[in-house]
């Protein structure tokens, strides 16, 4: 597992492990069932804090992406069976997609290069898992 911490993110560390493991997951390089590194050395090869890496594993857990168990490594969960309702969609990723937004409008991003940038992400993720 190859993630990288970028010290001109904005995000706090744990917020990039956290969603370094999304993108890994979501690109295939990672696949429900697998184990993550543990704690201790997920933070020896990142050169971080232990409760830092601990707080991503938690983040992710809570998000339903990994299952924490003592004594255990955080394991990949397999997705939802059935896709989420709306509200459920609203829940989850309206919050992080005003942040988005935001974010875009403080730095002059207009919303036709916002959705581009967005097409973007969404051909090169499925291009990447298509791959694998």
């Amino acid at each position: 597992m190859l993630i990288s911490i970028d010290q001109n993110d904005p995000r706090p560390i744990y917020q990039q492990i956290a969603a370094a493991i999304k993108q890994q997951l979501c690109s295939g390089l990672l696949e429900p069932g697998d184990e993550l590194p543990s704690v201790r050395d997920m933070a020896d090869a990142l050169a971080v804090n232990l409760h830092t890496v601990r707080h991503a594993y938690k983040l992710l857990r809570e998000q339903g992406v990994v299952r924490l168990g003592l004594a255990r490594r955080a394991k990949i969960l397999a997705p939802p069976k059935q896709p989420p309702n709306q509200k459920q969609l609203e829940q989850t990723l309206l919050p992080r997609l005003r942040e988005l937004v935001a974010d875009a409008g403080r730095l002059g991003v207009g919303d036709d290069d916002l959705r581009q940038l967005m097409d973007h992400a969404i051909i090169a993720t499925r291009k990447r898992r298509s791959k694998k």
